[in-house]
């Protein structure tokens, strides 16, 4: 009779704050899960279909937003990958050659070409290689600049008596061009003038 009687007021209660829309002061116990926060109602409630489904329903976890910043990054790094290859592009200008290679892009170019004979080893090589670089950019419409690695090419190196490093040699039609070999380390302004003076005489030649 007791639990009848209970029964019947839990009927009545819910009855009340089912037409008040009001959720009953239940009192919660934690859910033995612990990667969830939800809690379970008495089991007195269970009954009851309307407790039931407001007591199940479970939040379905939202995903992850990617943030902004997650792509603006992205962003960027295409953005610097570009610019690094854009300018490989243009610093690209001086290539590396071989013995092999040596006939068809200096002496049979229908330009004029300018060798610097280098060496990993050789520290005045690498203090002028920004001035090459910006060489081959500056004079880049009117002449072509070439790189000859020191070791790996001995028969070069010998046929052209290439003693010391770096070494510029002009080449024309096939040709050295007199007078342009030039030894040792060169600031930007001296390259600047020796190249001004070569391109002047060979083009009034």
């Amino acid at each position: 009779m007791e639990a009848m009687a209970t029964m019947a007021s839990n009927s009545t209660l819910l009855l009340h704050y089912s037409r008040s829309g009001v959720l009953p002061p239940l009192p919660l116990h934690p859910c033995t899960a612990k990667s969830t926060a939800y809690h379970t109602a008495p089991s007195s409630f269970s009954s009851s279909s309307w407790t039931l489904s407001m007591l199940t329903t479970t939040r379905t976890p939202r995903r992850r937003r990617r943030s902004s910043c997650s792509s603006s990054s992205s962003s960027s790094s295409s953005y610097a990958a570009c610019t690094v290859r854009k300018s490989t592009i243009k610093c690209g200008a001086i290539n590396n050659i071989s013995e092999s290679e040596f006939d068809t892009v200096v002496l049979e170019s229908e330009r004029p070409v300018l060798v610097e004979f280098v060496a990993d080893w050789c520290g005045p090589c690498r203090l002028i290689s920004p001035s090459m670089e910006w060489a081959a950019q500056e004079y880049g419409d009117r002449l072509t600049i070439v790189k000859i690695d020191h070791d790996a090419n001995p028969q070069l190196i010998q046929k052209y008596e290439v003693y010391g490093l770096p070494t510029l040699i002009l080449f024309k039609n096939g040709q050295e061009v007199p007078k342009s070999r030039m030894e040792g380390a060169i600031t930007k302004v001296k390259l600047k003038d020796y190249l001004d003076v070569l391109l002047d005489s060979i083009s009034v030649a």
